[in-house]
């Protein structure tokens, strides 16, 4: 008779968690991001940029982690910097891409480091 319980060996890795930390630095909050973030796996990242667009006044997005982001990604981006001062620091070269095709990089803060983006004026 086959098993219909998968073995240890079958079982898929555990997907990366997107959002890695959270900590205000230099008046700012920062979330870390990481991996690719589409429509099922960015609800992490939406509660934690939610949470904190209702507490801070300027939030960075540390996105030098993030491998690629979809639609559902960038609106979250667009949203948060409607109500509040978002920040995105070390953007790679697919989310530059994806911000210059969906022609929000002159909307959107980029800064090519984490430290540029929390030295950044007020």
């Amino acid at each position: 008779m086959i098993s219909a319980v998968p073995s240890p060996d079958d079982a898929e890795p555990p997907a990366a968690v997107p959002v890695v930390a959270e900590f205000e630095r230099s008046g700012c909050w920062v979330v870390q991001a990481q991996g690719a973030l589409d429509s099922d796996t960015v609800d992490p990242l939406y509660l934690a940029m939610w949470q904190a667009a209702a507490c801070h006044d300027v939030i960075v997005l540390d996105a030098g982690a993030v491998t690629f982001g979809d639609s559902s990604f960038l609106g979250l981006l667009i949203q948060v910097h409607q109500q509040t001062r978002l920040r995105i620091a070390a953007p790679g070269t697919a989310l530059r891409r994806l911000f210059s095709m969906a022609g929000v990089d002159a909307v959107l803060e980029c800064y090519p480091t984490l430290e540029e983006a929390l030295a950044a004026p007020r």
